[in-house]
C-alpha cells in the first residue's frame, strides 16, 4: 500500500482555485512544489498522493510522480498537475506536509468534478460532529 502526504493548500480559495492554480503552474505535465527536506519514508510514496487540505478539510489529491533534488539545496516533489476530489474529510491545518496512511486516506469521489465536493466549513463542522 502506497504511504501518502497531506499539505496545506495555502492561497487557495478553493478546490477550482486550487485546480486551476495546479493546471497554470504545470510544465511539461508535472508541477514542482519546492521542499526543504527530502521525507525519509519516499521509498513507500511511489503510487501515492498528496492529498489537499483546505479550510480544516482534505479536498482533493494529486497524484506523486516522484521526489528530486533541484540543485539548491532543496527537492522537488513533483506531483500530476490535476485534483482529484475526495470525499471530504475533516483535517486540522499543519505546516510543511505529514504522512497519511492508506487505510486513512479518503476515497476518490465518482465522476472526478471538484464541484461535488462538500463545502470545506460544511466538511469540517460534519467531522467535528463524527459524521464523515
Amino acid at each position: 500500500m502506497p504511504l501518502h502526504i497531506t499539505k496545506i493548500a495555502f492561497g487557495s480559495d478553493g478546490p477550482e482555485d486550487l485546480r486551476r492554480s495546479l493546471e497554470a503552474h504545470a510544465a511539461e505535465g508535472v508541477v514542482h512544489m519546492t521542499t526543504r527536506y527530502c521525507p525519509k519514508r519516499v521509498g513507500e510514496m511511489e503510487g501515492g498522493s498528496l492529498y489537499w487540505i483546505h479550510a480544516g478539510a482534505i479536498i482533493g489529491r494529486s497524484p506523486i510522480i516522484g521526489f528530486e533534488e533541484n540543485g539548491q539545496g532543496r527537492y522537488w516533489l513533483k506531483i500530476e498537475p490535476c485534483l482529484i476530489p475526495v470525499a471530504p474529510r475533516a483535517k486540522r491545518a499543519h505546516q510543511g506536509w505529514r504522512y497519511l496512511e492508506e487505510k486513512d486516506a479518503p476515497p476518490d469521489l465518482d465522476g472526478g468534478d471538484a464541484g461535488d465536493v462538500l463545502p470545506p466549513d460544511l466538511a469540517r463542522e460534519l467531522g467535528r460532529l463524527g459524521l464523515v
